[in-house]
């Protein structure tokens, strides 16, 4: 082995441990914060309001400390549950936001990950199962016919895999019943779905953390001004308008989202959860399993919910800051604040004596108007234009206007004691068959009164530019003559 080829691997390493993850897996205290972090966080709690968590977090040190864990500084952390969080916020294991104007606490993609090994290396053995070398199998397999680009071999495979389901349903029908595997079976393909399960959070997390960070990119980018504003906001208009679509991260959940966001999706992946925890092979499982189990459809819409959240907050702060971004207004504040912090410097001394303000500058702003009339008296409006200079136009303006009550109402009142509207509409002449002419005809039987009927009826209106327009309604029937009161 070569030493750059050590020394690129130990670089690596070095790399991978000096994040938060394994930060938080190999320090002083990671016990009791696995410990905590799993108590205030779970799939149906993504986020906890900061006074809570406080609350929460010193009552697990309390408990902690009345049972003697305190006697070995390596175990719990000093200080009050609100010192602990903070100390947590600042080394990346939680992150501190305002949600609905109330502050609270999340998992960072780090802590996330952590837990998740964890969780998966104390909940038992991690074998080599049937399920999951199937799994991998399948998506090689899927992997290939998808690049697969010969149409010859892709209708070969897909030949094969009809000819392995018309057997299947062949031998359902002729023998009546299906043979489901046996419970080790169903076992290790309920551990493997429980594996793939425990990365989904981190993922989502990541991805919300990702357009996180670039919105702290493009606000930061807007404020220094090192560019032209025009240049400066369509760029980063178009960004806000496709967020989701400006990190990697986001790219690759909008193209999981087409899969897991449907809410027909959801409940479906959640009756099959729940008819899968009464089959008999999940008497097999532990406790925390058949509950991690239960929550897989919660936290895939909790991830997704956690995601869609951020791209909405990116995308107003962006907008906000693009509509609100004034460069000589910022240069202005950032000289005043220079000033003030030179002030303050002058007064870093002791014994420096300072004058106190007695009162407050007054501004000259020169002579202003004392009255609000104006000397100029007020000018008479043009003459209008003699009646021979208006040019009218040549065909009848009053096709594009109202509907025709009068023409509509008489042929009404000629009709019998109730009529159906769309035959009515139907029959009357051209020029009050307009759309509008609709709309007085509907005006004139609510009038008299009308009756819906089951069915929907169709008519075709015909406009004045010779175009026509189709509508629909429920069926009506109406009266010719308006009701009287006392009958």
């Amino acid at each position: 082995m070569t030493g750059s080829r050590a020394e690129a691997a130990y670089a690596r390493a070095v790399t991978a441990f000096s994040t938060p993850t394994l930060d938080l897996l190999h320090g002083r205290f990671a016990p009791f914060v696995v410990a905590s972090l799993t108590l205030l966080f779970n799939a149906d709690r993504a986020s906890v309001a900061v006074a809570d968590a406080h609350a929460e977090l010193a009552e697990v040190l309390d408990e902690l400390r009345a049972a003697g864990y305190d006697e070995d500084e390596r175990k719990l952390p000093s200080g009050s549950g609100r010192d602990v969080c903070r100390n947590w916020v600042r080394l990346g294991w939680l992150i501190q936001q305002i949600d609905d104007d109330v502050e609270v606490y999340r998992l960072s993609a780090h802590a996330v990950a952590a837990l998740e090994i964890s969780g998966r290396t104390g909940g038992g053995r991690t074998r080599v199962s049937n399920s999951r070398v199937r799994t991998l199998l399948d998506a090689v397999e899927h992997l290939s016919v998808s690049a697969e680009v010969d149409p010859v071999r892709r209708l070969s495979r897909l030949q094969t895999e009809r000819d392995l389901l018309d057997a299947e349903i062949a031998r359902i029908e002729e023998s009546g019943h299906a043979e489901p595997a046996d419970d080790e079976e169903l076992l290790e393909e309920a551990e493997n779905v429980l594996h793939l399960a425990r990365e989904l959070p981190a993922d989502f997390t990541r991805v919300a953390e990702s357009l996180r960070a670039m919105q702290r990119d493009v606000v930061a980018h807007l404020r220094r001004d090192e560019r032209p504003t025009s240049e400066v906001l369509r760029e980063y208009l178009q960004r806000a308008q496709d967020v989701m679509q400006s990190t990697p991260e986001g790219r690759a959940f909008a193209g999981a989202l087409r899969l897991i966001g449907d809410p027909d999706r959801i409940d479906a992946l959640t009756e099959q959860l729940r008819g899968l925890l009464d089959q008999p092979f999940a008497r097999m499982l532990d406790g925390t399993q058949r509950a991690e189990l239960d929550a897989i459809a919660r936290r895939v819409e909790l991830g997704v919910e956690e995601v869609l959240a951020a791209q909405r907050r990116a995308s107003h702060v962006i907008t906000g800051q693009v509509k609100t971004h004034d460069p000589l207004r910022d240069r202005q504040i950032d000289d005043l604040l220079r000033d003030v912090i030179a002030g303050l410097h002058g007064w870093a001394g002791p014994a420096t004596v300072v004058d106190p303000v007695r009162s407050m500058p007054l501004i000259d702003l020169g002579h202003l108007r004392q009255t609000t009339s104006d000397i100029r008296p007020p000018r008479a409006p043009a003459p209008l234009a003699d009646a021979d200079d208006v040019d009218f136009l040549d065909h009848d303006t009053r096709a594009w206007g109202g509907p025709r009550y009068a023409e509509l109402e008489a042929y009404v009142a000629g009709l019998g004691a109730d009529f159906d509207l769309a035959e009515t509409f139907r029959a009357v002449p051209v020029s009050a068959r307009r759309p509008v002419d609709l709309l007085g005809l509907l005006e004139i039987a609510h009038r008299n009164g009308l009756t819906d009927a089951d069915g929907i009826s169709t008519v075709e209106a015909l406009r004045p530019d010779g175009t026509t327009r189709r509508f629909a309604f429920g069926t009506v029937t109406a009266r010719s003559t308006k009701e009287d009161a006392d009958e």
